[in-house]
């Protein structure tokens, strides 16, 4: 993994959160989406991806983690986050005053462990 500015200021959490949203970018590209926007924020938090798959746009969360030691990365994500992330997805929507077809909240999980591929896990469709 080449060297980026969090590792180089000494943050790894951000180094290997940056490193799974990147990961988690091509791999909506190379499912035939396209990226949007990256790391939008507000008032309310952030979004890490918002991508377009035909005419619906998809509001991505991504988790990555090292290790299973505290559950899988998509774990992460329960009711209430995926609840606000759909509050995030009404706010980007008004602030780019988009009318899309459909909307779908999804999950990305990345699993980096220390030796070996990372391992990708997309859950289509979150949340309440």
């Amino acid at each position: 993994m080449a060297t980026d500015t969090a590792q180089l200021n000494g943050d790894p959490r951000r180094a290997l959160g940056q490193y799974g949203e990147r990961l988690a970018a091509r791999y909506l590209r190379d499912c035939g989406l396209s990226i949007l926007d990256r790391n939008w924020r507000c008032a309310h938090g952030e979004i890490d991806l918002v991508a377009r798959d035909a005419d619906c746009l998809v509001f991505c969360e991504v988790k990555t983690r090292r290790s299973e030691r505290f559950g899988a990365p998509v774990e992460a994500v329960d009711r209430r986050k995926a609840a606000r992330l759909r509050r995030l997805a009404a706010a980007w929507l008004q602030e780019h005053e988009v009318r899309p077809g459909r909307i779908r909240i999804d999950v990305i999980g990345i699993l980096r462990p220390p030796q070996g591929p990372a391992v990708v896990r997309h859950l289509v469709g979150v949340g309440p």
